[in-house]
C-alpha cells in the first residue's frame, strides 16, 4: 500500500523521511482508524458525501496552515502558554474557513452547520500541533499536517460514500442504484441515514484497515 502511495506524482521528489511524513497517516498511522481521533465528525457529517469532502477539504486547510503557523512561532511561544497559543491560531483559521464557506458555499455551510466550528476541538488539530509543529520545522509541520488531514478525509469519504450509497441510492447526489434493483424489491438501508449506520461502517474499516497492515493498539 505505501508502494502506491508513494507513486503519487509530487510525492516522489521528496525524500524518504519526508514522503514517510505524508504517506504514514494515510495507512499504516491513520489517525481515524488507528488513533481514533476526530470521530465525532466522521459520524456526524457523513450521511453524504458532499458535505464530508467540504469537511475534510476544511481540515485539510486548518491542520496544513495551523502547522506552519505555530512551527514558525515555536521558539517565540512561552512553554506555559502554548496551548493557548495553539488554540488561538487554530481558532483564526477555523473562523476564516468557516466565513469562506458563508460566503461560497453557503448550503453546505448550513448543512455541516456547527461542526466545521467544533474543527476547533478537533483531536487531531490540536494534537499535531502540539506533537509535530512545536518540535519541527515549517516544511515538514506542512506535510504532517496534510498527511494526517488527507488521511482524515479518506475515511470521511468512505464512510460517507457508504451512507449515501446504501441509505439512500445516491452518490454525491446522483443516482446510482439501478431502477430494476428497485423494483426486483431492494429497499434502501434507512439504518445508514442514523448514527448507528456511520458506527458500524466505521468499524468495518477500521477492522478491515487494521486486518490488511496488521497494527492492533492495545
Amino acid at each position: 500500500m505505501a508502494t502506491l502511495i508513494d507513486k503519487i506524482p509530487g510525492l516522489a521528489q521528496l525524500s524518504k523521511k519526508d514522503r514517510e511524513i505524508v504517506v504514514d497517516p494515510l495507512w499504516d498511522n491513520n489517525p481515524i482508524t488507528l488513533q481514533v481521533l476526530g470521530i465525532c465528525s466522521a459520524l456526524a457529517v457523513t450521511t453524504k458525501v458532499q458535505p464530508a469532502l467540504v469537511m475534510s477539504a476544511a481540515l485539510v486547510f486548518v491542520l496544513t496552515m495551523s502547522n506552519v503557523v505555530i512551527s514558525v512561532l515555536r521558539n517565540y511561544i512561552p512553554s506555559k502558554v502554548r496551548m493557548i497559543v495553539e488554540l488561538a491560531v487554530i481558532s483564526s483559521l477555523v473562523i476564516i474557513i468557516d466565513e469562506f464557506l458563508k460566503a461560497f458555499l453557503f448550503d453546505v455551510a448550513k448543512e455541516l452547520s456547527v461542526f466545521v466550528s467544533l474543527i476547533v476541538t478537533n483531536c487531531i488539530v490540536m494534537g499535531r500541533a502540539e506533537a509535530y509543529a512545536m518540535a519541527n520545522g515549517p516544511f515538514r509541520s506542512a506535510l504532517d499536517g496534510i498527511g494526517n488531514a488527507l488521511g482524515y478525509g479518506v475515511i470521511l469519504l468512505l464512510v460517507a460514500s457508504g451512507r449515501e450509497i446504501l441509505g439512500g441510492g445516491t452518490w454525491f447526489g446522483l443516482p446510482v442504484v439501478p431502477q430494476f434493483v428497485y423494483d426486483a424489491g431492494y429497499v434502501n438501508v434507512g439504518l445508514m441515514l442514523l448514527p448507528p449506520g456511520a458506527f458500524i461502517l466505521l468499524g468495518l474499516i477500521i477492522w478491515v484497515q487494521r486486518s490488511i497492515s496488521g497494527k492492533v493498539i492495545d
